[in-house]
């Protein structure tokens, strides 16, 4: 019986995580930790510089769940560092309210959630579904979730990777099968919206319409999950421009 790490960031009590940990009760244990509040594109955030505070919740039976005041990197380290006793054999992030999409991963806290768990040494998946909707139904990427959870808990994966997860928006018998693809090019149209304050002071809302991105490039996520497929993205952690090395060491930097 395997026992499986939950967390994401769209919340505690977010339909997609608990979706995800009913799903993940089929292999055994499973322990949620998610922040209290929404922590999208948060990012790989950390917190050193104040207290954390730990909260059990009644998430659903069997099921044992805490919430934390910080971010969902936070909530896997405190998991990992000693919180959970019982040895942890799979870490699961989401399922994530929207896609994460090529360089979405840099923002996205339900990937960070992932990153820190493979920082861990722990296999670490992240699951994003491509619905923004607040009545988004999780059915098709939870059953999505039990097959790929259940690979990688037989097969494992190698140090400092993990998979990023994108499910289009459909039903499962109507989704078109499983790509193994590399990340596409996102367009983002973010807009700087200026305003005032009761007192009239300026303060600023980053808006805009939402990530766009190559839908024609086959092979990368955003073509994958646009054309109906699964997308699955396998991310390492070592971020170095190995092909950039030679031409940097031809450049007059001597001091």
């Amino acid at each position: 019986m395997a026992h499986v790490l939950v967390s994401n960031d769209d919340g505690i009590f977010a339909p997609g995580l608990l979706a995800l940990a009913t799903t993940m009760r089929e292999f055994g244990r499973v322990t949620v930790i998610g922040p209290e509040e929404n922590q999208s594109a948060n990012g790989h955030r950390k917190t050193l510089t104040k207290p954390l505070r730990v909260t059990p919740v009644k998430l659903a039976e069997g099921i044992d769940a805490y919430s934390t005041d910080g971010a969902p990197a936070d909530c896997i380290a405190v998991a990992l560092l000693g919180l959970i006793s019982t040895p942890v054999d799979l870490v699961v992030s989401g399922i994530n309210r929207g896609a994460n999409l090529g360089q979405d991963l840099t923002y996205s806290g339900t990937v960070a959630a992932a990153f820190e768990g493979t920082i861990h040494r722990k296999p670490s998946i992240a699951f994003s579904l491509d619905n923004r909707a607040h009545d988004a139904d999780y059915t098709a990427a939870a059953a999505v979730a039990r097959r790929i959870a259940s690979e990688v808990l037989q097969r494992s994966l190698p140090p400092m990777t993990l998979l990023s997860v994108n499910v289009p928006r459909l039903a499962l018998e109507q989704i078109k099968g499983v790509q193994i693809t590399r990340q596409g090019t996102r367009v983002y149209h973010d807009e700087l919206v200026a305003r005032l304050d009761p007192e009239g002071r300026p303060y600023y809302w980053i808006g805009g319409e939402a990530p766009t991105g190559d839908i024609n490039l086959e092979g990368s996520d955003i073509w994958a999950v646009h054309n109906g497929f699964v997308s699955v993205t396998p991310i390492i952690l070592d971020m170095t421009a190995h092909s950039l090395i030679p031409q940097l060491q031809a450049w007059e930097m001597a001091l």
